[in-house]
């Protein structure tokens, strides 16, 4: 486990959800009703880096912030 990853991939998570102006509710909701069982307390653990992140998340967070994988994951 890499922390330092996950903690660059959340903020990163978290600026990319504000840049498209959505709560974490908000974006919580929009995962779950595309099938991603994740409540807004799990999305605030990831964007501190607390939890790291699933395949199945990462696929619809891309989809629904609508941004390329590299955007999302890139390190800066």
């Amino acid at each position: 486990m890499n922390i330092a990853a996950e903690k660059r991939i959340g903020k990163k998570i978290k600026a990319l959800r504000e840049h498209a102006g959505l709560t974490q509710e908000q974006l919580s909701a929009r995962l779950q009703v595309n099938g991603c069982d994740i409540t807004r307390s799990a999305l605030a653990k990831i964007e501190v880096g607390q939890r790291h992140l699933y395949p199945d998340e990462i696929i619809l967070l891309k989809k629904i912030l609508k941004v390329e994988y590299q955007e999302l994951l890139e390190n800066e």
